[in-house]
């Protein structure tokens, strides 16, 4: 049995941060997270770049042109409360697929943490609070996945 897991050391990685501005009281301690857990992954400074776009929406196109640079990993960082219209879930969904369609079209693995939350209150409680910080978990995942993925032999052309 051959058993392939992905670690947590980041030394040497590149990693991107796309985050969205729209509700960035709960965004800044997403990334907050995200750059202290790969920081303590060993990720270097430089190998981190953060770019900040106007909501969720707009991470995609975001993340599929930093997926084409040299980077290692991506972490999609984002927070969609619902409100008193459908724009929630429409905003929610989108953001899932297009962050999705980027890792399976680039091979780069996108992480989605895109929080879509009821209220501003559970927003905060997965930004750091009482549920721990989501962009700190998406970041370990990017790194893990980035190790895989480079662990793993390059598909064969068909």
């Amino acid at each position: 049995m051959n058993v392939v897991r992905g670690d947590a050391n980041g030394t040497g990685l590149r990693v991107a941060i796309v985050v969205a501005r729209f509700n960035e009281v709960v965004t800044t301690a997403l990334l907050d997270g995200a750059v202290k857990a790969l920081s303590h992954a060993g990720v270097a400074d430089d190998g981190v770049t953060v770019v900040w776009v106007p909501g969720a929406f707009e991470i995609p196109a975001v993340a599929g042109r930093l997926a084409k640079t040299d980077v290692d990993a991506v972490v999609c960082l984002g927070a969609v409360i619902r409100g008193e219209t459908a724009h929630f879930d429409l905003v929610a969904n989108e953001a899932a697929r297009g962050i999705a369609d980027v890792t399976r079209t680039t091979g780069v693995p996108c992480i989605f943490e895109v929080l879509a939350t009821e209220d501003l209150a559970q927003a905060q409680a997965r930004a750091g609070g009482a549920h721990g910080n989501k962009g700190w978990e998406a970041a370990m995942a990017a790194i893990e996945m980035a190790r895989l993925l480079k662990s793993m032999p390059e598909p064969a052309a068909r």
